[in-house]
């Protein structure tokens, strides 16, 4: 009994340990009712908010262990126009003209307390209809997505050339 029980706490150790040690990416939403582009209704600004919260937690998994992103948000601008219709609802239609995504915003990636990189960011996609994207055309942030996707691969964990 007392060899299981060691056996238990040092399991229990270890995991605490490795938790310690993951990667972990937190988001914050300065003024979002403010925001050039998200829906005006509390509950859709909500929906929208989410999704991109539900994006950025897939991050911590392309991040090497140990690290931390924190990324303030200060401006969204999403793909395409809204245009009102009958009911009262909108329709948001992307017609690749100067309707691109832009989203603002400020991060720091730290390891161990020391910050490796940080940086204010004016991220937009001009191209964002001409290029193949690894997201389904369902999803309603598709667009936004890749172009943090390409930030994030390129100022966050950029690749190493390989040989």
């Amino acid at each position: 009994m007392r060899r299981l029980n060691q056996t238990v706490l040092a399991a229990v150790a270890a995991l605490l340990a490795s938790s310690a040690a993951l990667a972990q990416v937190s988001v914050s939403y300065v003024k979002p009712e403010d925001y050039t582009d998200v829906p005006r209704n509390a509950i859709e600004r909500e929906r929208t908010l989410q999704q991109f919260n539900e994006y950025f937690k897939t991050l911590d998994k392309k991040l090497p262990a140990g690290q931390q992103l924190k990324v303030e948000v200060l401006d969204i601008d999403l793909a395409g126009r809204l245009y009102p219709r009958r009911g009262g609802d909108e329709i948001r239609i992307m017609n690749g003209g100067a309707d691109w995504p832009h989203v603002h915003l400020k991060y720091t990636l730290e390891q161990n307390g020391q910050v490796l990189r940080s940086g204010d960011e004016q991220l937009s996609n001009m191209n964002y209809q001409n290029r193949f994207g690894g997201y389904f055309d369902s999803d309603p942030l598709r667009y936004e997505k890749q172009m943090l996707d390409d930030w994030f691969n390129q100022a966050i964990v950029p690749k190493v050339a390989r040989r």
